[in-house]
C-alpha cells in the first residue's frame, strides 16, 4: 500500500519546506531533497549516494528514532565539516513511513 510521509526540510538559506516523500518507492532523504529542488544541482549527493562525500549531510531536529549508522557513514561523517551530534548524511537514511513528521536541516556547504 503506498502512502507518503510529510517531511520538513530546512534548506541552506533557512527556508523550510513542507513536503511530501513517497514510502512505496526506496529513497532516501538525499534523493527527496532533488527531487524538490532544496539545494542547488551539483551541491547535494555528489558522490551519487555512496557515502563518500558528505554533501548530503544534514541535521535531524525531531526525536525521530533512525537506523543506526554504518561504519561507512560513522567514516565519512569523521572527516566532514560543521558535524554535530545529530548529523547523519542523507543518501543513508531510507524514507520509511515511521518517519512520518521527520524534520532536517541541510549542513552548510563545505
Amino acid at each position: 500500500m503506498a502512502s507518503d510521509i510529510h517531511i520538513k526540510i530546512t534548506d541552506r538559506n533557512g527556508t523550510t519546506h513542507a513536503v511530501e516523500a513517497p514510502t512505496d518507492m526506496a529513497l532516501n532523504l538525499m534523493e527527496v531533497v532533488r527531487m524538490y529542488e532544496l539545494a542547488p544541482e551539483g551541491t547535494i549527493g555528489v558522490c551519487g549516494g555512496m557515502a563518500m562525500c558528505a554533501s548530503c549531510q544534514c541535521y535531524v531536529l525531531s526525536t525521530h528514532h533512525l537506523a543506526d549508522k554504518s561504519d561507512d557513514e560513522e567514516a565519512m561523517l569523521s572527516e566532514a565539516f560543521h558535524v554535530k551530534p545529530n548529523s547523519r548524511l542523507g543518501c543513508q537514511v531510507q524514507v520509511l513511513p515511521e518517519l512520518e513528521g521527520l524534520e532536517i536541516e541541510l549542513a552548510p556547504e563545505e
